[in-house]
């Protein structure tokens, strides 16, 4: 198997990508409050991985395509179910008698419950967000760098984001708790979470350039260019298309 510097490429930004999504499913509980001038806005903790996946969405599909960036999203959700389904298992399984002594300095049942023993309805909402967002991206991307001939990376790169995370927000603020809080707070709660989001994805535009210039100039890995029909005119071919086959 010959493991060309596209190849290992892709493979680190997938490891990368799948990594960011399950931890940040899994400090997510962790709630901190910033402040947007005079509005505090408490956020996840997630969000301090969760801006490397909207990099990377757009790395890979600004360098594989769409489709190379649809396959790591569906890879990314099987492996966060099956991260939650480990844990939920592990949540389970019986304490051993000596964590319940007095004198037992280790984790006990009620910190290790109280972190992954989460809210299904939050999982399952941020779940559906996260896909829904991640192909909102994904097309927009697609869309934007076809309708400006491969051109104007910023904006699409920060223009797909701006969109995808409105409905990422959208999504999982109202399966998360409409029949919990009134139909106003919830609306207040994605105003100013979307807010933040909107500074993260600007302040990360310059990083999208930083990412393209390496991997095109240090790697000599050339972006994909999109035809007219959106879809990829530039793609290497399969190693078995492109060379003869070895003789028996």
């Amino acid at each position: 198997m010959n493991l060309d510097r596209r190849i290992q490429l892709f493979m680190v930004l997938a490891g990368v990508f799948i990594t960011s999504l399950v931890v940040g499913d899994i400090i997510g509980v962790k709630l901190f409050e910033v402040h947007l001038g005079s509005m505090p806005v408490v956020l996840s903790a997630g969000m301090l991985t969760f801006p490397v996946t909207f990099l990377l969405t757009d790395i890979l599909n600004e360098f594989y395509g769409k489709r190379a960036a649809r396959f790591i999203t569906w890879v990314g959700f099987f492996m966060a179910i099956f991260t939650f389904a480990v844990i939920a298992v592990a949540v389970r399984v019986e304490w051993a008698p000596m964590t319940l002594a007095k004198d037992y300095s280790g984790t006990v049942a009620g910190s290790f419950n109280n972190v992954f023993a989460g809210s299904q309805r939050i999982l399952m909402a941020s779940m559906v967000a996260y896909l829904v967002g991640q192909f909102a991206d994904i097309g927009m991307f697609n869309l934007l760098k076809r309708t400006t001939n491969n051109r104007m990376l910023w904006l699409r790169a920060t223009g797909s984001t701006v969109v995808s995370q409105l409905i990422d927000t959208a999504v999982v603020q109202y399966i998360a708790w409409t029949g919990v809080l009134p139909h106003d707070v919830i609306v207040k709660i994605i105003y100013s979470s979307y807010a933040a989001k909107l500074l993260v994805a600007l302040g990360l535009t310059p990083l999208i350039y930083l990412g393209h210039a390496f991997v095109e100039r240090k790697l000599g890995i050339a972006p994909v260019v999109l035809g007219p029909d959106g879809e990829p005119v530039n793609l290497p071919a399969p190693a078995s298309e492109s060379s003869p086959a070895r003789a028996a």
